[in-house]
């Protein structure tokens, strides 16, 4: 059954558009409004047709029949994409024009094409196919010359992949050292429940994963799978919906499983309890609740109740990692939080470590490799070379150290405790210690590298902290020898918080010398 050309009959039914029409995943909603909204699984759309010059017309009937048909047959975001790019063109129109054409003509797309913002953000380039459909399917607005001249061109679009190839400190992958600087914060903020457990575990996907927001708003809670190895330990697995798949109407209906670390694995089986409790009374099954569930009651569309929209879990992110203010060593300014950074930096991460187009596409879910080379051009962005001078000028804006300096043990949290002493016989032969640990707790992390992004250190004005960065930085200068950078920069972050502690302190001492001659 020819499914579009029954659609095309509804929709061009008559000299007026139809009461009803529909989107792939049969939404229906009255195309005759100047304002359409509804919901289609987790993709809340908002499609304003007044207020910017398109009076009724027959332009703006075809371009609604155009978008409608949009809407059916691809997907309501890329519906949401035209409608964006259209608005510009038909502004742009409105100015140069003195109003809006009964029908798009060759002469204002020549025109259009040579505007500067249209130009550099490859607008005609990606309204082409709209317009040129538009007019094959026989709706009002668009001329025959218009297609003709499309045809006839080639239009330039928007640069695709520049933000990698450039490292962009602002919308190109992060650095090691600002990824763990976000992740380090997260850890910090969750631990003083200053983000909540869906936060964290929202946030956590996004940085490690890399997926795209539409496909954590789609995650119900029976997408975490727990399976017992031989040797009888967990291993999670997540199986998450996947998205921009072809002639695929319900994402859930093909996945892909991701590994997640247990230690999140085991926060989020907890998390799971929290929010099968939450829907007990409002689900009949709770194994189809949401895993990040919205925050209160909103439009949802079947099989999705109570789903946060795609759009709400982006800014969710975007809102957590902006309150933690971390800061880029690159830019000195808080990092720019956008959900494309951590696509563009899980793939640039893969590069690094020498994996293919093949592998790269994978681990980002694409279905080939054409969008996937940019990574395997683009220049890595490890440091090379680390040495005293660059770590003390970089340290500040690293913000790597968490700790508290203090004067000495006696002004330490667990002064009265010897065992909260932070020694290493490597780095200092007669035993004398770094700091204290203000934590009661054990702590199984390595001391006393990790000490010094822990926010519980609290190192000691006169600790050999010179003799700990020496350490540090002569043991990366050994690994790049042996190794390669990769294995060497591991500790770069750990070089940066040591450098903060050797700053400060010398801060201090100097302060203390010029008060002493005053």
């Amino acid at each position: 059954m020819n499914t579009q050309a029954l659609f095309l009959d509804s929709i061009t039914e008559g000299p007026s558009l139809p009461s009803q029409a529909r989107t792939r995943s049969g939404v229906v909603f009255d195309p005759r409004q100047d304002r359409w909204e509804f919901r289609d699984g987790v993709k809340n759309v908002n499609l304003v047709f007044d207020g910017w010059g398109l009076k009724n017309s027959e332009l703006k009937d075809g371009f609604k029949r155009a978008l409608a048909w949009q809407i059916r047959s691809m997907s309501p975001s890329h519906a949401v994409n035209m409608h964006v790019k259209t608005k510009h063109l038909f502004k742009f129109l409105m100015d140069q024009f003195s109003g809006l054409p009964a029908e798009i003509s060759e002469e204002h797309l020549i025109s259009y094409a040579a505007d500067p913002m249209a130009l550099k953000n490859g607008y005609l380039s990606g309204l082409s196919g709209f317009l040129k459909k538009w007019h094959e399917l026989g709706y009002p607005g668009v001329s025959q010359g218009a297609v003709d001249y499309l045809k006839s061109v080639r239009l330039r679009g928007n640069e695709k992949g520049a933000a990698v190839r450039t490292m962009d400190p602002v919308w190109g992958p992060l650095t090691v050292i600002e990824t763990e600087a976000l992740l380090d914060a997260l850890s910090d903020a969750f631990r003083d429940q200053k983000v909540s457990t869906q936060d964290y575990l929202l946030v956590w996907l996004v940085i490690a994963i890399g997926m795209r927001p539409v496909q954590y708003a789609t995650l119900k809670v029976c997408d975490l799978k727990v399976l017992q190895t031989q040797g009888g330990d967990e291993t999670f697995i997540l199986s998450i919906p996947r998205a921009k798949q072809q002639g695929v109407v319900d994402m859930r209906s093909v996945k892909k499983n991701r590994a997640i670390l247990p230690e999140v694995g085991k926060l989020m089986l907890l998390h799971i309890q929290e929010v099968k409790l939450r829907f007990s009374a409002l689900l009949p099954d709770l194994e189809q609740a949401p895993m990040f569930p919205a925050m209160s009651a909103q439009r949802t569309a079947s099989g999705y109740e109570f789903h946060n929209g795609s759009t709400a879990l982006a800014n969710r992110v975007k809102r957590v990692l902006e309150s933690l203010s971390v800061r880029s060593h690159r830019t000195g300014e808080q990092i720019h939080i956008a959900a494309t950074r951590f696509r563009r930096t899980i793939g640039t991460r893969a590069a690094e470590e020498g994996h293919g187009p093949l592998v790269i596409a994978e681990i980002l879910d694409h279905t080939d490799t054409q969008n996937v080379g940019v990574y395997t051009e683009a220049t890595p962005a490890i440091i090379e070379r680390i040495d005293r001078a660059i770590a003390i000028q970089m340290a500040p804006l690293a913000q790597a150290f968490a700790g508290k300096l203090i004067k000495s043990e006696a002004d330490a949290t667990r002064g009265a405790d010897p065992s909260s002493r932070i020694i290493d016989l490597r780095i200092d032969r007669s035993g004398q210690a770094m700091g204290s640990c203000g934590q009661y707790s054990h702590c199984g992390f390595s001391a006393p590298i990790a000490c010094y992004r822990c926010s519980c250190f609290e190192p000691w004005l006169d600790g050999p902290h010179e003799a700990v960065l020496a350490y540090l930085l002569d043991r990366r200068e050994k690994l790049l020898v042996t190794t390669d950078e990769r294995v060497a920069s591991i500790n770069d972050l750990a070089i940066l918080a040591v450098a903060e502690v050797v700053r400060r302190c010398d801060e201090v001492k100097v302060s203390k010398l010029e008060h002493a001659n005053v």
